[in-house]
């Protein structure tokens, strides 16, 4: 079993912090809102739990299944870092410009959230806004990492099991929040969370591309 220092400590939190980062549960607040605005309060809270378990289960099976679905398309771990890398830029990019895509909804599908309000916890809210290809391609990566054992487990599931929790207390609380933070304060915190978010991208794409070329000095 793997010995569990400072540094390995320091890797787990980094592990979090990171995927907090994609994640975002206060730059989605926004499109919670604005997706369930027709909803009423226990639905939209029903909608908050049902969004989190569908983070929470997406996230697992990308942890646990995430290199034999590779693997299945013959694409190695190191080509995607490399890939995965490019994705977190290009969202990080669009955080640090507060460039946030709406959901909107047209009428029948109006019709169809007001029936089932659950229809949309999973689509869009849980895939692609929260557990998309930023935050899957992040776990897999941060899963197979070398010189990681039971702990590097250990420490990724209880992130997305943490992550998960504060999506729940974010959306069911996200009408208090929305009042109290404002939109000039979560634009604040989508730059922090992008600046982030690219420097992630940066060690994901320069570590494919350690792996891809032995003898590439980075």
């Amino acid at each position: 079993m793997e010995n569990l220092d400072l540094q390995n400590i320091s890797n787990y939190v980094n592990i979090f912090i990171g995927l907090l980062a994609i994640v975002d549960p206060i730059g989605a607040m926004p499109i919670f809102l604005s997706i369930t605005q027709p909803n009423s309060t226990e639905e939209k809270k029903a909608i908050a739990r049902l969004t989190a378990l569908s983070f929470f289960v997406i996230l697992l099976v990308g942890m646990v299944l995430g290199e034999a679905i590779l693997g299945a398309f013959g694409i190695s771990i190191a080509a995607f870092r490399v890939a995965g890398g490019y994705v977190l830029f290009t969202m990080g990019i669009s955080m640090l410009n507060s460039d946030h895509s709406e959901v909107r909804s047209t009428s029948p599908e109006d019709e169809i959230i007001s029936k089932n309000p659950s229809s949309i916890a999973v689509v869009p809210l849980a895939i692609p806004l929260l557990a998309g290809p930023g935050s899957l391609s992040a776990v897999i990566v941060y899963a197979h990492q070398e010189g990681k054992a039971l702990y590097n487990d250990i420490a990724l599931l209880m992130s997305i099991t943490f992550i998960a929790l504060l999506i729940l207390i974010t959306f069911s609380l996200a009408p208090e929040i929305d009042k109290r933070i404002g939109k000039t304060g979560m634009n604040i915190i989508a730059k922090i969370m992008g600046l982030i978010t690219m420097s992630m991208a940066v060690e994901f794409i320069a570590g494919g591309m350690r792996d891809l070329f032995p003898g590439l000095q980075m």
